[in-house]
């Protein structure tokens, strides 16, 4: 996967789960149409980038009859597909931010393909799956109704030791979570700032990825929760997402990081972080895979996620998976090519390249471990795993409308025309209404 690539990846997870109820696309096909000869045509919705044309060829030799028909994975034109009755046979889609498909009766329920598979089975799943599970009133449990391809602990961190040496800040530990606290004072260190330039950024955090991510993440370390139990109401006037909101705005004055106010040109840490103009970038796993083939990047280390508390809670904001479409008319081929996708050999290529930790656990195996930075994060990794928790996921609000209206009220309480208390209240107030038009439409 290409830099370009893995910061599609990343606005993938930032998009809206809402189906939009606007015009139909001109020319939008799906549904399983015939290719010719009696073939079915399997239109697949995913990144161009994760099915190659050799593994596509591999995957009609051994399955005569089906015709894989790549579409390019488009937020816009699946929410009209979907929208219109004819959507692909297979989505790409998170499984943090599937509860409203799920609510909504989109997505099949996948729980009897994986009782009568021999390729996955419900035992094999790692737990991150479990939030694409749907019990008819909240995610993580019930039937399944996807399945994650990749995934990572996406509040941890890499750093660059040799930017650390320059600046002789000691190293992150291993093991043991820095306080967010601590973070930010590090980072004020790291950063280098001449002239009103910035050389150096301290941190990165993704902003432009998810900010409900590790706010949300920061309020579970404190023993808080953003939402209540039904998932139905937001608060960010509690002491936790106060805290949270004021660590983010204490962040966005200190000029150690990139924000929406002084974004990064591409909107992604990588390309400065890989220019070595960056010292910490918060980013899971996968973020290690653009290092592999690149020699002057083996200075990168892994740490674990930071914490907000007494609770070490590493999450995962995405999880990024497949699932097939209810209105799918070729559902058993659909299956068939999730098996070969996610239990054969480009789920096999995909874990041993370091894009990700597989969602099964009978992949774990395969992680790199060649290279001394991926051994390293292969542990920190590993001992992480006890402290990974589910991110809340309400069926009644996208993904991007909470990103776009935290990121706006906090530049305001960054600029200074709010307190943080204030932009707190007006933002709790703004999400409950749109929730409450969430409930009216998901029922």
């Amino acid at each position: 996967m290409t830099a370009r690539a893995s910061r599609a990846r990343r606005t993938a997870i930032a998009v809206s789960s809402f189906v939009a109820a606007s015009a139909l696309l001109a020319g939008c096909t799906g549904g399983g149409g015939t290719a010719g000869s009696g073939d079915i045509k399997l239109d697949v919705m995913m990144g161009a980038q994760d099915l190659t044309d050799e593994q596509k060829a591999a995957f009609e030799a051994d399955n005569p009859g089906i015709k894989v028909n790549i579409i390019a994975w488009d937020p816009t034109r699946l929410n009209t597909m979907l929208a219109s009755g004819n959507p692909p046979d297979v989505a790409f889609g998170n499984a943090v931010g599937s509860a409203n498909f799920n609510a909504r009766g989109l997505a099949t329920d996948l729980t009897p393909y994986l009782a009568d598979s021999d390729v996955l089975t419900e035992d094999d799943l790692q737990p991150v799956n479990d939030a694409f599970r749907w019990d008819g009133k909240r995610s993580g449990e019930g039937p399944i109704y996807g399945i994650v391809k990749d995934w990572s602990q996406d509040n941890a961190l890499w750093y660059n030791t040799a930017l650390f040496d320059a600046a002789g800040v000691p190293y992150l530990s291993d093991t043991e979570a820095i306080s967010y606290d601590e973070l930010l004072e590090i980072s004020k260190k790291l950063s280098v700032i001449n002239g009103g330039t910035t050389e150096v950024y301290g941190l990165g955090m993704e902003w432009a990825w998810t900010l409900y991510g590790p706010i949300a993440a920061m309020v579970e370390q404190q023993g808080g929760s953003l939402f209540n139990d039904d998932l139905s109401e937001i608060d960010f006037t509690t002491p936790e997402a106060q805290k949270a909101l004021q660590w983010f705005v204490d962040y966005g004055q200190s000029g150690a990081g990139p924000t929406s106010l002084n974004p990064l040109p591409d909107g992604s840490d990588y390309s400065t972080f890989a220019a070595q103009r960056m010292a910490i970038s918060q980013d899971g796993y996968w973020f290690g895979g653009n290092f592999a083939a690149d020699d002057a990047m083996k200075t990168v280390r892994f740490a674990p996620a930071p914490t907000m508390g007494d609770t070490p809670v590493a999450m995962s904001f995405g999880g990024a998976g497949l699932w097939i479409p209810e209105q799918s008319d070729a559902k058993d081929a659909a299956w068939k090519f999730m098996e070969y996708f996610l239990g054969g050999e480009p789920a096999e290529q995909r874990a041993s390249s370091g894009w990700g930790l597989p969602s099964l656990k009978s992949l774990a195996d395969k992680l790199p471990q060649e290279q001394d930075y991926q051994k390293q994060a292969y542990e920190v990794v590993q001992n992480q795993l006890q402290y990974t928790a589910p991110l809340p996921d309400s069926p009644y609000i996208s993904a991007q409308l909470l990103q776009d209206t935290i990121d706006k009220y906090l530049q305001q309480a960054i600029k200074g025309d709010l307190t943080v208390e204030e932009a707190g209240a007006q933002l709790t107030d703004e999400l409950n209404a749109a929730l409450a038009q969430g409930v009216d439409q998901v029922g």
